[in-house]
């Protein structure tokens, strides 16, 4: 129920305007002090509360709740009030933009393995698990990482202590947005190459989806074929 809801919410997310709005804000880039980083409260809203509001609704979510600390901070850092308004809101949509995919992973991940298999949260998000599956016994802690069009991996986390359970990592590139909503050449030629491979090496190997916004998410396969191994292997 919630996987079919949350695609449905992400399918209206309209994408284009929000590229064309944030990407060229690059004005708070420094590292965010824990207390007014996003990914808390992401994983409360759409994971524990299953409310899965726009980017808008939650941004004044944010704000409300850390309205305090953000004034703190940009004071300390000597950024003015609008630069800095400007600058953290297209910094926390980046944020959100990222981790509401892999949220929806989550959701894809507990439709395989069934109600109540996976776990995720700011800790485990920490540790390198992304999607934590407890099935049978067994812990499976997906890392998953997706590489930016420049070729550089997304976050990663070093735990300071191993995380129990066996760790999978899920790494996938995903061209820009221009080229998912117009991947055919000018002339009508063809596909662009850079489609062509993204299309190759993760849509025909049924790991990744593409919605017609652009919004790309995981297929259920790529859980599928553990779940039948570890299915195989304890029969």
């Amino acid at each position: 129920m919630y996987l079919q809801k949350f695609s449905d919410f992400l399918k209206t997310v309209n994408l284009s305007a929000y590229r064309e709005k944030y990407s060229s804000i690059k004005i708070v880039e420094m590292n965010l002090p824990k207390n007014i980083q996003a990914i808390k409260l992401l994983y409360r809203i759409y994971w524990d509360e299953k409310n899965f509001v726009d980017f808008n609704a939650f941004y004044d979510i944010y704000r409300r709740e850390n309205r305090k600390k953000l004034s703190e901070f940009r004071k300390k850092i000597g950024m003015c009030p609008s630069c800095f308004k400007k600058g953290i809101e297209a910094r926390i949509y980046r944020t959100w933009a990222g981790l509401i995919t892999q949220m929806h992973a989550g959701y894809v991940a507990e439709s395989v393995f069934g109600k109540n298999t996976v776990n995720m949260s700011e800790e485990l998000d920490h540790k390198g698990a992304d999607i934590q599956v407890q099935y049978r016994e067994l812990v499976i802690n997906y890392d998953v990482k997706k590489k930016s069009n420049s070729g550089v991996m997304g976050r990663s986390h070093k735990p300071k202590e191993p995380i129990p359970g066996i760790t999978i990592p899920i790494r996938y590139e995903v061209p820009d947005l221009k080229t998912i909503l117009h991947p055919k050449k000018k002339r009508g030629t063809g596909f662009l190459k850079s489609y062509l491979t993204f299309k190759k090496n993760y849509l025909d190997t049924k790991m990744l989806r593409v919605f017609s916004n652009g919004f790309v998410i995981f297929e259920p396969y790529i859980f599928e074929q553990k779940k039948e191994e570890i299915d195989s292997k304890l029969k």
